[in-house]
């Protein structure tokens, strides 16, 4: 079945005498060939007025981060993975930095992202942040499209016997996960939105038995908070000139941002 909106990470909206508006998908690892990205957005982000992301980049290790992380108070993670996987979860999250009480209180969903995660030694690595300082210096409003505690409640959503499955499956497969960080890059890199789009059915290929537990992930995680950032959007590019950046993932398929954005009568020109 072919994917609307499958190639092409930057967008210019048109619709009526408004000015233009973008949508960028970004990309949150660290890779210089993703940040040297933010190069050729630099015209579309004089353009506009605004910028809206996710939510404001801030400290992913600060107190109210950690705190939507932790289990309900006396649950711990060990029980639910076991005390093997437990004890090489806990090795790489405190070689992460993060505390050992918090560790045994984690939830399975957290624990995975910072594990996934791949740690960014210098803040300008991150293109996000690269983004961020453009807007600033050319002293943009910014326009945040979702609340720490929403994007919590997404990862919450997901029932727990896939948030452990998919930790369960990227401590024992490694390997995998630095095979498919690249593959994702490379992907992007293409513009090449189907392949982030297609990674339920490559997980379940190559891992029988994976592919419904990433699907949890990928209808409470982006399908369901694209929903959301779609309904924050309405009323800012109403008045135009708003530079939308949000993970890429965010945007191709029938129920992506882009195809929502064409119902609500936007015309959409691919950019890059």
């Amino acid at each position: 079945t072919a994917v609307p909106f499958a190639q092409g990470v930057l967008w210019r909206l048109s619709r009526d005498r408004l000015p233009d508006s973008f949508v960028f998908g970004t990309l949150h690892v660290a890779d210089a060939r993703v940040v040297a990205m933010a190069l050729e957005i630099d015209k579309p982000l004089a353009a506009s007025r605004a910028l809206a992301l996710e939510r404001i980049v801030d400290d992913l290790t600060g107190p109210r981060v950690q705190g939507v992380e932790q289990l309900a108070e006396g649950a711990r993670l060990e029980p639910l993975i076991g005390a093997d996987a437990y004890a090489r979860a806990c090795t790489l999250l405190l070689a992460q930095g993060v505390p050992e009480a918090a560790a045994a209180r984690m939830k399975p969903w957290a624990a995975m992202l910072r594990i996934a995660r791949q740690p960014l030694h210098d803040p300008e690595a991150s293109l996000d942040q690269r983004i961020v300082a453009q807007a600033r210096a050319r002293k943009l409003r910014a326009v945040q499209l979702e609340w720490l505690k929403e994007q919590a409640a997404a990862f919450d959503a997901v029932p727990r016997e896939s948030q452990v499955a998919v930790l369960l499956h990227i401590l024992d497969y490694p390997e995998l996960l630095h095979e498919e960080r690249a593959a994702v890059v490379d992907a992007w890199l293409r513009g090449d939105l189907e392949a982030l789009w297609r990674f339920p059915e490559r997980a379940s290929s190559r891992r029988p038995g994976m592919g419904p537990h990433y699907l949890q992930f990928a209808r409470h995680v982006v399908q369901n908070r694209t929903l959301l950032m779609h309904h924050r959007l309405v009323v800012p590019l109403r008045s135009g000139r708003v530079f939308v950046a949000v993970g890429a993932e965010h945007l191709p398929g029938g129920k992506g941002l882009l195809a929502l954005a064409q119902r609500d009568g936007y015309t959409l020109t691919r950019l890059l």
